[in-house]
């Protein structure tokens, strides 16, 4: 199976030297991508800013912004059979960021900010690959996960507490639930981030395989 996968954070400019990011490490999609490629399967990933080596033989695409995430999602979506929105993309930007250093002054300093590309919701219904989401929450995971689930036309959300600095963004232990659209659930326990890796890829290859016997 081909996986495309999403990974770390966008960086959104505020000015030359100044962005709005956010915690995500990427390991958690660089995880997926090693064992995705353990299991032989093909990948591409999509990398946000992170100081992580890239996997060994996956295509690595570097990307900065959620534009940028943007397009390379659509631009690789073709014959992908597994996409995995790993990366925490960032929700908003600035409206406009400054060509030049913004100098700090007495007064204090309104950012306008604006939504990003919301790259889940622009997949659309009409895709042949499973679409995998993932949700980081501080609170109400279930409430919030199955909400993304059905308002983004996932097939299978991906939820994870990370309101604590023990598991989640930036540790190398994860704690997750899978939420699938026939209700069901999956608790993975806390572990190694490479554990849950393996048997999130093993969920996603069999339920793609699923789908497809359901066609024949």
């Amino acid at each position: 199976m081909r996986f495309l996968i999403t990974a770390g954070p966008t960086r959104e400019p505020i000015d030359p030297v100044r962005y709005l990011s956010n915690r995500s490490s990427g390991k958690m999609g660089y995880a997926i991508a090693e064992a995705a490629i353990a299991a032989n399967h093909e990948v591409i990933l999509i990398s946000g800013p992170v100081s992580l080596p890239a996997p060994a033989g996956a295509r690595r695409l570097e990307v900065v912004t959620s534009d940028q995430m943007h397009d390379a999602v659509h631009q690789n979506l073709t014959g992908c059979d597994v996409l995995v929105m790993c990366a925490a993309v960032a929700d908003y930007k600035p409206a406009k960021a400054s060509p030049q250093k913004i100098k700090k002054g007495a007064a204090g300093l309104i950012l306008e900010l604006v939504p990003t590309h919301d790259i889940l919701s622009s997949i659309g219904p009409e895709r042949n690959c499973l679409v995998v989401g993932f949700a980081a929450e501080t609170n109400d995971l279930e409430e919030n996960a199955r909400k993304k689930l059905r308002d983004k036309n996932c097939d299978i959300v991906v939820g994870n507490d990370v309101s604590g600095s023990d598991r989640g963004m930036e540790s190398d232990e994860n704690e997750v639930t899978i939420f699938f659209r026939n209700g069901e659930t999956k608790k993975i326990s806390r572990t190694p981030k490479k554990i849950i890796a393996r048997e999130l890829v093993k969920i996603f290859s069999n339920t793609r395989e699923k789908r497809l016997t359901k066609k024949m």
